[in-house]
């Protein structure tokens, strides 16, 4: 399959698809950390029409989003940013690509309104259920793909990416797709599509 990783300069998710023989590339405002051939920079919107299967997005602006900083747009007057951030997700989340899985936090209600044929997230993960003990809530807006099925659930609860000490570089290992993670999605959502998606993918 063609897929395209949106808002990732890591190379996480684009690696775990690209070892299990699929055609990943990755797309963000920043270059690839791994310096990858296969990486875009630039606004993933641009390039939605690309001809993708799939399309995964993780860690697109979410701040404005998000239910933790609701109280701050009435005090500190960000609706302006709510609607940018509302407007990319909407572009994600109606692309013309017929498998879709967006990553966000749990939305406030005027995150929901704003946002195109809006529904609630398919589910919430977290690291633990794929290897990593480490708590990390995670919903995902699925379109055309089952959920996730855990594949190792371990030990340890433990909020260590909440918890980081302020840095530099902490906004960058934030936005870091935990392994286990991208390896379930590549082996659970890389299979063929399915005829209905392939239909829909046609008829577009």
């Amino acid at each position: 399959m063609r897929v395209l990783i949106g808002c990732e300069f890591s190379g996480v998710v684009r690696r775990a698809f690209a070892a299990l023989g699929h055609d990943a590339w990755s797309c963000d405002f920043l270059p690839a950390e791994d310096r990858s051939n296969k990486h875009i920079v630039g606004d993933v919107r641009d390039v939605l029409n690309d001809g993708w299967d799939l399309l995964a997005v993780f860690h697109p602006p979410c701040t404005r989003l998000c239910n933790s900083g609701v109280r701050w747009l009435r005090e500190r007057g960000l609706w302006d940013e709510l609607d940018a951030a509302a407007e990319l997700f909407s572009a994600l989340w109606n692309a013309p690509i017929p498998r879709r899985a967006i990553e966000n936090p749990i939305m406030h209600r005027y995150a929901k309104e704003r946002i195109v044929n809006y529904r609630e997230p398919a589910q919430v993960i977290q690291p633990w259920q794929f290897g990593h003990g480490e708590t990390k809530a995670t919903c995902l807006w699925l379109h055309g793909l089952m959920p996730l099925y855990p594949t190792k659930i371990v030990d340890g609860r433990v909020a260590r990416v909440h918890r980081m000490s302020p840095h530099p570089d902490r906004w960058r290992e934030r936005s870091r797709t935990f392994e286990g993670i991208a390896q379930a999605m590549a082996s659970q959502w890389g299979g063929p599509v399915d005829d209905d998606i392939a239909v829909e993918r046609r008829a577009a």
